[in-house]
């Protein structure tokens, strides 16, 4: 009975020396740098390593937790403005793509049809040799089929990048959610604890 009302009594008195230290540490202390100038990931990494763990329970600053979740935040609502930039521009690109298609396979048409005339066409008002006429054409569709190439190339690219943008802020999204629960767990378990301890102290 004894040794359970001393180890009562320290824990107790542990958790009264953190909160005013907390407290005074949060209102003295400037955030470091990498809360300012570093990622999510960064800052989470700095949590991680410089945070000490007394009995499961990890003692972060509130200013640093704030922080943190205004930061990932941000970075959640920057990810999704540019997913909304990026399937904007594929959109774009396809209405690019299928114009493209849409000409070439009218100038295929046009040279079925030419292939089954005589030598010479009239073309605007003048007589032109068919193999000239051809030249032309084929001209044309290399052209065409050049910038259809580029324009699915591009399309590609943003496609790949939109993928991984996507994957990036899910994943982002999992990590804050995660640390979120946790860090609200731990909030949980240290006040229960100490409720706990002064409820021993109490009934001792």
């Amino acid at each position: 009975m004894g040794r359970i009302l001393i180890s009562g009594i320290r824990h107790a008195l542990f958790f009264f020396a953190l909160f005013p230290a907390a407290i005074t540490a949060t209102a003295q202390t400037a955030l470091p740098e990498v809360f300012t100038e570093g990622s999510v990931k960064e800052q989470m990494n700095y949590i991680q390593e410089k945070t000490r763990i007394y009995e499961d329970f990890r003692a972060i600053r509130e200013d640093m937790f704030q922080k943190l979740k205004r930061n990932a935040t941000d970075s959640i609502n920057a990810a999704r403005k540019e997913i909304g930039t990026l399937i904007a521009e594929r959109q774009d690109r396809d209405l690019r793509i299928d114009s493209l298609n849409s000409a070439i396979d009218n100038v295929k048409s046009d040279l079925d049809v030419m292939t089954r005339t005589k030598n010479s066409i009239a073309l605007f008002g003048m007589e032109v040799n068919k193999k000239v006429y051809n030249s032309i054409l084929w001209t044309i569709i290399a052209v065409l089929t050049g910038l259809l190439a580029i324009g699915f190339l591009a399309y590609k690219r943003n496609h790949i990048i939109t993928v991984n943008t996507k994957k990036e802020y899910e994943e982002l999204k999992k990590e804050f959610e995660a640390y979120r629960k946790a860090s609200r767990e731990a909030r949980e378990k240290m006040s229960m604890a100490h409720f706990n301890e002064l409820k021993k102290l109490r009934g001792a």
